[in-house]
């Protein structure tokens, strides 16, 4: 049995309300690319910098919050999870927030705007400890989680969405990367790059059980361009080149040997794609292919940077 939407009754705690409205269950992803990112950092010989780390991961998460809950904010703007009957909750439609009044919409985007500058705040002290470039890579990541749903731009109703997914989770492995070491590396995007890939293909099936909303309300990302039967043969495409980027980022010498553990959630993956190619156009049986994805990047990012620590202590 799905789990039940939020329900104002259930929620009569303000905070516990505020904090379930971030949808925290699904930041996790975020909490791994960081973890690559800091992982990078040592394998490359530096000494972690705890505190930083700390609060780089931190508030990534709280980056992640607010563009969920903004996502939330533009969504019911353009009406698409008003409208949305296919959905698969928690995972696809929205958190249901605004939906069914738990938060209105002027609260929604008031909370989403703190969380992100709470973000430039945090930003801001961690540039000073670490270099000018760390402004640079915020502010690409700021203004790509808003200008995903955000008119004018909407880069996901215009087919943009999956690149920004995968930018956007790159750029939190070289932010964190880049606060432990002060500058810019290249091994990061090696270790980053399958990784954010494998998140992107989160996004690419939860558009499935949307697409029927997402198309009345305007959102013309890829599964409503191609159509789900099509579409369903991008997410195996994703994923081949995910794993196969990894394995070549290896075998180049990029990447220590220990990396290719982080093949192994291939098996969910494919087993992932094979429910997709067959319930495409039936939603409600994509449930289990979206916990599939959700834990073959989940993962993927916790052995890729396990991967990295052991490579970096054995070599020491």
């Amino acid at each position: 049995m799905p789990p039940a939407e939020p329900a104002l009754s259930a929620l009569s705690n303000p905070l516990l309300r505020y904090f379930l409205a971030t949808r925290p269950r699904f930041l996790i992803v975020t909490f791994f690319a960081a973890l690559i990112g800091i992982a990078s950092a040592e394998y490359s010989g530096l000494a972690l910098a705890p505190l930083p780390a700390a609060i780089t991961v931190v508030f990534a998460l709280v980056a992640h919050a607010g563009i969920n809950v903004l996502n939330d904010y533009y969504d019911e703007l353009n009406g698409t999870d008003r409208i949305n009957t296919e959905r698969v909750f928690p995972f696809t439609g929205g958190s249901r927030f605004i939906q069914n009044g738990i938060l209105t919409l002027r609260e929604t985007a008031v909370f989403g705007a703190v969380l992100m500058l709470a973000v430039v705040l945090a930003g801001l002290w961690l540039m000073h400890i670490s270099g000018l470039g760390l402004l640079l890579i915020g502010a690409l990541g700021m203004f790509i989680g808003w200008a995903y749903s955000a008119p004018p731009l909407k880069l996901n109703s215009r087919g943009v969405g999956e690149v920004c997914v995968w930018a956007g989770f790159t750029l939190v492995a070289i932010g964190a990367d880049y606060v432990q070491r002060g500058n810019f590396s290249m091994p990061v995007l090696y270790a980053a790059a399958a990784y954010a890939l494998l998140v992107t293909n989160i996004l690419f099936i939860n558009q499935f059980p949307d697409c029927r909303a997402d198309k009345a309300a305007g959102k013309h990302h890829w599964v409503v361009r191609l159509g789900p039967e099509r579409a369903r043969w991008v997410y195996s495409v994703i994923a081949a080149t995910a794993y196969g980027w990894l394995g070549v980022a290896v075998m180049s010498g990029h990447l220590p040997i220990f990396a290719l553990i982080a093949l192994a959630p291939a098996a969910l993956s494919f087993k992932a794609g094979t429910n997709l190619m067959r319930y495409a156009t039936r939603p409600q049986q994509l449930e289990p292919a979206i916990k599939m994805t959700i834990a073959a990047a989940s993962a993927h990012g916790l052995l890729l940077a396990a991967a990295l620590f052991t490579a970096s202590n054995v070599a020491a």
